[in-house]
Parts: C-alpha cells; sequence; structure tokens
C-alpha cells in the first residue's frame, strides 16, 4: 500500500497545478514517483526537465530502456519496473530480455551498445563505480558523451526508483510481468 495520499489535481495549490498540467501537456507522465514530487513542485519541474534532456540525448530508446530496465530491478522499484517493461516492449525489446533482467540474469543482447548499456548499470549499481576495463571497454563502444548520458541516466533513474520504492507507490493492475520478488 502507498506511504503517501495521491494528491488529486482539484486538491493542488497553484504552483503545483502549473507543474503538473505542464507535464501533462508535454510527457503525459505524472504518476509514479510524482505523487510524491508534485509536494515539491520545483523537484517535479526539475525531474520533468532532466528526464526531458536525458530522452534527446545520445542514447537510443532501447538503451535507454536497457538501463532502465536494470535500475528499476537493482532499487526493487515496482511503479518503474511496470512503466519500463511496457516502454521497453513498444520499442521492440524482446520479453525474454526483461525477463532475464526481471530474474538477475545478463540478457541475450545482440547490440553492443545495449550490452555495454547493461553491463555499466549493473557493474555501476553493484560496485559503486566502474573498474578501469569496464569503464576503457565503455568509453571504446559508446564515446564519452553516450558514456556521460549513460551515466546520468543511471543516476537519474536510481532516484526515481529510490522515491517510487521508498514511498511504497505501486503499479495498477494488471501488471502482466511483476518485478519478481
Amino acid at each position: 500500500m502507498t506511504r503517501i495520499p495521491i494528491v488529486d489535481r482539484a486538491e493542488m495549490n497553484n504552483e503545483q497545478a502549473r507543474v503538473y498540467d505542464a507535464a501533462k501537456q508535454s510527457s503525459g507522465i505524472v504518476g509514479g514517483p510524482y505523487y510524491a514530487y508534485i509536494r515539491l513542485p520545483k523537484l517535479f519541474e526539475a525531474c520533468q526537465n532532466l528526464r526531458a534532456c536525458l530522452s534527446s540525448g545520445p542514447l537510443s530508446r532501447r538503451e535507454q530502456q536497457i538501463v532502465n530496465l536494470v535500475v528499476a530491478r537493482h532499487w526493487n522499484a515496482r511503479y518503474p519496473w511496470f512503466a519500463q517493461v511496457r516502454g521497453s516492449l513498444a520499442v521492440g525489446i524482446d520479453q525474454a530480455v526483461i525477463d532475464a533482467i526481471n530474474a538477475r540474469k545478463t540478457p541475450s543482447l545482440g547490440d553492443v551498445r545495449e550490452r555495454t548499456c547493461f553491463a555499466v548499470a549493473s557493474e555501476l549499481l553493484a560496485n559503486k563505480g566502474l573498474s578501469d576495463e569496464g569503464y576503457a571497454a565503455a568509453e571504446e563502444t559508446m564515446g564519452l558523451e553516450s558514456l556521460v548520458a549513460l551515466v546520468a541516466s543511471i543516476g537519474s533513474f536510481s532516484m526515481t526508483c529510490l522515491t517510487a520504492a521508498t514511498f511504497r507507490i505501486e503499479p495498477p493492475l494488471p501488471n502482466p510481468t511483476p518485478l519478481a520478488e
């Protein structure tokens, strides 16, 4: 059960309503951890802007989804996992890849950049950093600009997942691929 009450649009103050309406019009993303962020409208808005910046950066949609799945799995964040499974399927990521990540296994990924995104996210979250070998391989495969975007995406989505997990923001039903226990 969610630890915090969900603020209905009709109950929001002017600043909350402004940022909520802007997000609804631009990205449509106002659920999940944003149920918590709405209490701090400047944070809500900053998170929306960072998400938009990273979404338009050098990582492909599939690469972003691989990262987000790894991060949501790492933090046991149910709502983000639910949302990222839907997004991953929408960009053509196979259910077998999603299931492998959910089982904390290495998925079979044909694209070297996608494999690198998985490897960097996994190592960074598990070890709180990248080894010299991991860094060199990632920079060679991704290039410096994409590596910066990759690390920023891992950090940004970790905040999203920590927020959802802390406040126990649950996904709606039905949830066809729930997060494994």
